[in-house]
C-alpha cells in the first residue's frame, strides 16, 4: 500500500512540475507573440553530453527565474553541448 502511495505521489508531482514548465520556442514562433511577453533574463547550459540535457536544463533554470516562454539564442556543439536562452514572462 505504501508502495502504492508513493508510486501516485510522484506521478502527481511528475505532472505539476510539467504543467509549469516555460515553453520553447523557435525564433519564428515567438515573432507572433513577442508583444504579449517581456524579457526577464537569459538562461545558458554547458558541457551537457545530449541535446535533450541542454533542452532540460536550460528550461529547468528558466522555470526557477519564473518565465513563461524561452527561445534559444546560441548553441554549440563542439564535443560537449553549450546553449544560451533568452526568458520571457507573459505581460
Amino acid at each position: 500500500m505504501k508502495k502504492t502511495i508513493a508510486i501516485l505521489m510522484g506521478t502527481a508531482f511528475l505532472f505539476t512540475t510539467n504543467a509549469f514548465a516555460a515553453e520553447l520556442m523557435t525564433r519564428a514562433e515567438f515573432k507572433k507573440v513577442e508583444s504579449h511577453y517581456k524579457k526577464i533574463g537569459t538562461v545558458s547550459t554547458s558541457n551537457e553530453v545530449s541535446v535533450d540535457d541542454a533542452k532540460k536544463e536550460l528550461i529547468e533554470k528558466a522555470d526557477k527565474k519564473g518565465a513563461d516562454v524561452l527561445v534559444l539564442t546560441s548553441g554549440n556543439t563542439n564535443n560537449k553541448i553549450h546553449g544560451t536562452a533568452n526568458i520571457y514572462k507573459k505581460k
